[in-house]
């Protein structure tokens, strides 16, 4: 391909001809703007996926709620615990698949991205079986904390935990593929099917919260069945995927390895942010606090679907490059792809600040509610900004398989600096919950993004290409290596 060709041509150019002439600028700049549209494919599918799938929590909630305030808050209880323990970790322990698939596709070892896929599979769903422990028990649990609602809805989502396994690592399979069309689609009808199958089960079936909960499963089911037979009859999947293997059972270790701090490097991050909503607990008037703190932590993560479409895009075309043995086209798509974090980072906190007065009341009516969170609002476009920066840089990280940095800098960012500056900040300034985020905020999630930002531009892109191959050539897999 053309852009193949001039990146190529562009490495091999010696750094003082390809520095000093203007030519040379005006390719670079060119390669940048085809590399971003390149990007924005990418992302843009990926991130309506993104928002697509938290849909399907989203409405089994809306569902829940129309059956009483009581059932409502159970059932909330049960989806973070949940997350927590389960879903949250599956989607970081999947996170391997984009280093190891990615490389693999760049290096032309088509056929190792099936066996990365059933490998995953098994180690993560083994991984799950202490999970299915704690929700099978989940019951005691809640009873024991007097959330009763929540006991039946904990239960019910145990058969998510067995299908989301496969889900994952199916959607990864295909992202690192750069087939991320059929993933939209796929969460598209998902989404309007789930509609139907909730009203069906919560009202029709009469099963109340246990049929929003068992809706979940049903839908990741049919998301499931509609990828895998993506990839077993189009012809899109034809070098990749051959069918169930031996060679899926082996070098489980190796997997792990990988897949363990990824899980590590996602859910430090999204448990500390949970703390602090228990921490607002604590607080004066604690009901104000909790409420405001969850909205805004919801809204977070409404908002983060963008920052987490660009980092899917920007691992597959960094792990994708260095496959491919191109340094350059790697470094050349992390600038690219940061340059697109900052323009998303002004637009859209200025759109939250517009919309300060009237996005509270989509949650609560309470004029202090709604107040209270127009006053968040700008915190909240200072932490949608970072979390960009960082999102995209940790996308980068995964791309170059360096999730155990990832995982270190997480650990230290938001449990050494962001919460002890949130509690700080919250108790002893007596600055309440807008202590408590911007603590996250300006300690935790700007210490991670800084810290981000030094690994990668540290990062001997040369170097990772050569990692990349032998990561893939050492595999155990008797076959002829493609060049």
């Amino acid at each position: 391909m053309a852009h193949e060709a001039r990146m190529a041509l562009l490495e091999t150019r010696p750094p003082s001809v390809a520095e000093g002439s203007s030519h040379w600028f005006w390719c670079w700049q060119g390669l940048a703007g085809a590399e971003a549209k390149r990007l924005a494919r990418l992302a843009g599918p990926m991130v309506a996926s993104c928002f697509l799938q938290n849909a399907v929590n989203v409405v089994s909630l809306m569902f829940v709620g129309h059956l009483g305030e009581l059932h409502l808050a159970g059932a909330s209880l049960a989806i973070s615990v949940t997350s927590a323990t389960g879903l949250n970790i599956i989607i970081g322990m999947a996170f391997a698949l984009d280093t190891l698939c990615g490389q693999a596709f760049g290096v032309r070892q088509y056929h190792l991205l099936g066996v990365y896929k059933q490998r995953a599979m098994l180690v993560i769903g083994l991984a799950c079986v202490p999970f299915a422990f704690v929700w099978a028990n989940a019951g005691r649990i809640l009873v024991f904390l007097r959330q009763d609602p929540a006991v039946a809805y904990a239960r019910w989502l145990m058969p998510s935990l067995a299908l989301y396994v496969p889900l994952q690592c199916h959607v990864r399979f295909l992202q690192t593929q750069s087939l991320v069309l059929p993933v939209m689609a796929s969460s598209g009808a998902t989404t309007l099917c789930h509609l139907a199958v909730c009203w069906a089960l919560v009202h029709k079936a009469g099963m109340g919260s246990k049929g929003a909960a068992l809706s979940n499963a049903v839908s990741y089911g049919l998301n499931l069945v509609i990828l895998a037979l993506y990839v077993r009859l189009s012809g899109a999947c034809e070098r990749t995927w051959n069918g169930f293997s031996v060679e899926g059972f082996k070098e489980l270790r190796q997997f792990a390895n990988l897949a363990v701090p990824s899980a590590f490097m996602i859910c430090v991050e999204f448990w500390a942010f949970e703390i602090i909503v228990l921490l607002s607990g604590l607080l004066p008037n604690p009901q104000l606090e909790t409420s405001v703190l969850s909205i805004c932590l919801n809204t977070s993560i409404l908002l983060f679907m963008v920052p987490l479409g660009l980092s899917y895009s920007i691992s597959t075309r960094v792990s994708n490059k260095l496959g491919a043995g191109q340094p350059q086209a790697a470094k050349l798509a992390m600038r690219v792809v940061m340059c697109m974090a900052l323009s998303s980072g002004f637009i859209l906190p200025m759109a939250m600040i517009l919309l300060r007065s009237v996005w509270g009341q989509m949650y609560r009516n309470e004029q202090e509610v709604v107040a209270y969170i127009a006053k968040m609002m700008p915190v909240l476009g200072i932490s949608f900004f970072i979390d960009g920066l960082h999102g995209s840089l940790s996308g980068v990280l995964t791309g170059c398989g360096k999730q155990k940095i990832g995982a270190v800098v997480n650990l230290g960012a938001f449990y050494l600096a962001g919460i002890p500056m949130a509690v700080l900040l919250a108790f002893v300034f007596h600055m309440n919950g807008m202590g408590l985020w911007l603590g996250m905020v300006v300690c935790g999630s700007l210490t991670k993004a800084l810290s981000f930002a030094s690994v990668a531009w540290f990062i001997d892109w040369n170097e990772e290409a050569v990692k990349a191959k032998d990561r893939v050539f050492t595999s155990s897999l008797p076959v002829a290596h493609e060049i």
